[in-house]
């Protein structure tokens, strides 16, 4: 068992399962978490066959704690102001950073799966959709707010987005900022099941055992195979380039935003 401030993980009968435990704070994420997620990420143990992630409390994750859009920040970790004051290829590394605590989900060696009950909402979302499967709770209630915050989805979410549910509900979904209920995310494509809460993660656990019960490299040799298939090509190319455009769209974003507000707080 591996403690962090805002998560934990256990690996037990070769499942990794990694938990948000701020319950509290709705699981709100921020730099901190990032950070220690990208570190589960590059640290994997060989012995890991599959990954759960889950949460504690009513929430799979509220999304970006709203510290980050005030001037103050969150304290030891930045803000959206200094963000947008810094050039725009440290920007970009320092959004690159924080993509890879949503990327290496769908690295080739092990499947992930996402159990998420409760509000996923934009970071929470991305990170539910970072995972190769996702099992729902039935009051799951999920949603990508960043256009109606000025700014777009640049955690790595995109791509399987549009993957599963097709260009045209992705626009619909990202710039309305509806909710899709645990019945819609099933029936996209976007949930492989839903089921009641009190049974979520052992489900979600039996998926991930299932899919890695295979032999580690036809799981790899599979992900990598299937991977491909959906994204037309490449997937580990398509995903690069993806990332890397979501970072320069998010960067202009930030800096129009913050002159925006800086405007109207002008006398």
């Amino acid at each position: 068992m591996t403690e962090h401030p805002a998560l934990s993980t256990d690996l037990t009968d070769g499942i990794l399962t990694v938990r948000l435990t701020r319950p509290e704070a709705r699981n709100a994420q921020g730099p901190a978490l990032w950070a220690d997620l990208a570190a589960i990420g590059r640290a994997l143990d060989p012995a890991v066959r599959a990954v759960v992630l889950c949460a504690d409390g009513p929430s799979f994750s509220a999304g970006l704690d709203r510290r980050m859009l005030t001037p103050e920040g969150i304290p030891g970790e930045g803000s959206m102001l200094a963000f947008a004051q810094m050039p725009p290829e440290a920007l970009d590394a320092r959004i690159a950073e924080f993509q890879e605590a949503f990327t290496w989900w769908r690295r080739v060696d092990v499947p992930t799966v996402a159990a998420v009950q409760g509000h996923a909402v934009g970071a929470g979302f991305q990170l539910a959709l970072g995972c190769d499967v996702m099992v729902v709770a039935d009051d799951v209630q999920l949603a990508m707010k960043e256009p109606s915050l000025g700014l777009v989805p640049d955690l790595g979410g995109t791509l399987p987005l549009v993957e599963a549910v097709g260009y045209g509900r992705a626009l619909e979904l990202v710039l309305s900022g509806r909710w899709v209920g645990a019945e819609e995310a099933v029936r996209l494509g976007l949930a492989l099941r839903a089921v009641p809460r009190d049974a979520l993660e052992a489900t979600a656990r039996q998926v991930a055992a299932a899919c890695g019960s295979a032999m580690p490299g036809a799981v790899a040799g599979t992900k990598a195979l299937l991977r491909d298939a959906a994204a037309g090509g490449d997937w580990a190319d398509a995903h690069r380039r993806q990332v890397a455009a979501e970072r320069g769209v998010q960067g202009v974003r930030i800096r129009e935003l913050v002159a925006m507000m800086a405007g109207h707080a002008a006398p």
